[in-house]
C-alpha cells in the first residue's frame, strides 16, 4: 500500500541530491580549464601591471591557467564590454577600476552594459591615489606654480590623462575647479601613452595613477608635484597631497577589483575571492603592489560588493560636480 509513496519519495530525494550535487559541481571541479584576465587598458599601465602581478602568482600558487588579454580602448570600456557580454561560466573576467566602472557609465552614451546588472564584483585587488607630475625638465616644481602659470594664461597648460572618464581624467577636472583655473585636457588611450609624452615634454602635466608613473618617478625623469588623497602615498612619502599644497579638501582615489558577468555561480565567486584574498597576504605580492604605488586591500564579496554600489551610486554627482562631458 505505502510503496508507491515510498518510491515516490526516493525519487524526489534522489532528484534533490542530484541537483544539489549538479549545483555545487561548477565550484567543485573548477577551473578545469584555462580562465580569461581581460585587462581593458594596453600594456605598461597600472591596471596591467596589477592584473598581471595577480594572474601570474594564481597561475603560480594555485596551478591555475590564468591568462592575461589586454583589450583597451574608451576609457576602459570597450574591455568592459567584452567581459560584461561573457557567459557566466567563471572563466571570463575582468580587472576592473573606479574609472571605468562606477565613472564611465556616467560619461558614455549608450553603453551596452550597466555595472550592476551585467557584473559580480569577485575580489578586491588595491586602492591608489592619483599623482600629478612633470617632466624633470619642467620649469614647474610645485603645484603652486603650475596654478600661478595657469591664472596667468589660462588654457595654456596641458595635462595627459589615460583618456576620457577616467577617475583620473576627473581628478584634473576637479583639480581646475578646486584651483580655480583653466587647463587644457589632452586624452589617451591609456596611461602608459601619456607617460611617454609627459616624459618628452609633449604635455605639460602627467595625471596618473601611481602604479603607471612610479617607476619613472623613482627613476628621476618624472617629478611628481603631489597625490590627490587625503594622506601621503605609502609608496611616495615625501610627495605632498594637493591638501598640503594649498587646494583643502581634496580626496580623490582609484581602486582595482576582478569582476565576472552577472550569473556567474556564487560558489565561483567565492573561490575566486578566497583565492585572491590569499594572495594579498603574502608578504612578495604585498610588496609587489606596494612597489607599484598602489595599496593592497582584501574583502569578502559582500563588502566589495557594498563598496561598489555606493561608489556607483556616488559618481553620479561627482561627474556633475566635476562638468565633465558626455561622451
Amino acid at each position: 500500500m505505502f510503496r508507491p509513496l515510498i518510491t515516490a519519495t526516493v525519487v524526489a530525494c534522489a532528484f534533490t541530491a542530484s541537483f544539489t550535487a549538479a549545483a555545487q559541481q561548477p565550484a567543485a571541479d573548477y577551473p578545469n580549464k584555462a580562465i580569461r584576465m581581460v585587462i581593458p587598458f594596453p600594456p605598461g599601465g597600472g591596471t596591467d601591471i596589477l592584473a598581471r602581478v595577480v594572474a601570474n602568482k594564481l597561475t603560480e600558487v594555485t596551478k591555475w591557467t590564468v591568462v592575461p588579454e589586454n583589450k583597451a580602448g574608451a576609457g576602459g570600456t570597450i574591455g568592459i564590454t567584452d567581459a560584461a557580454k561573457s557567459a557566466p561560466t567563471g572563466y571570463d573576467m575582468v580587472m576592473g577600476q573606479k574609472d571605468n566602472l562606477v565613472l564611465g557609465p556616467y560619461l558614455y552614451k549608450n553603453l551596452p552594459w550597466d555595472p550592476v546588472r551585467d557584473l559580480t564584483p569577485v575580489a578586491h585587488v588595491a586602492y591608489t591615489p592619483v599623482v600629478i607630475a612633470t617632466s624633470v625638465n619642467s620649469p614647474y616644481k610645485t603645484v603652486a606654480d603650475v596654478i600661478a602659470a595657469a591664472k596667468a594664461d589660462p588654457g595654456k597648460i596641458t595635462y595627459g590623462s589615460p583618456g576620457n572618464g577616467t577617475s583620473i581624467h576627473i581628478a584634473g577636472v576637479l583639480l581646475e575647479k578646486a584651483a580655480s583655473v583653466q587647463l587644457t585636457h589632452v586624452p589617451y588611450k591609456g596611461s602608459n601613452p601619456a607617460l611617454m609624452d609627459a616624459l618628452a615634454g609633449n604635455v605639460d602635466l602627467l595625471v596618473s595613477s601611481v602604479p603607471s608613473a612610479i617607476a619613472q618617478i623613482k627613476a628621476g625623469k618624472l617629478r611628481a608635484l603631489a597625490v590627490t588623497s587625503a594622506k601621503r602615498s605609502t609608496s611616495l612619502p615625501d610627495v605632498p597631497t594637493l591638501a598640503e599644497s594649498g587646494i583643502k579638501g581634496f580626496d580623490v582615489s582609484t581602486w582595482y577589483g576582478l569582476f565576472m558577468p552577472a550569473g556567474t555561480p556564487a560558489a565561483i565567486v567565492s573561490k575566486v575571492n578566497a583565492e585572491v584574498n590569499q594572495l594579498l597576504t603574502m608578504p612578495e605580492i604585498r610588496d609587489a603592489i606596494l612597489a607599484q604605488g598602489a595599496e593592497p586591500q582584501a574583502m569578502s564579496v559582500a563588502n566589495f560588493d557594498k563598496m561598489f554600489k555606493a561608489d556607483f551610486k556616488a559618481s553620479k554627482q561627482l561627474v556633475e560636480d566635476s562638468g565633465a562631458k558626455i561622451q
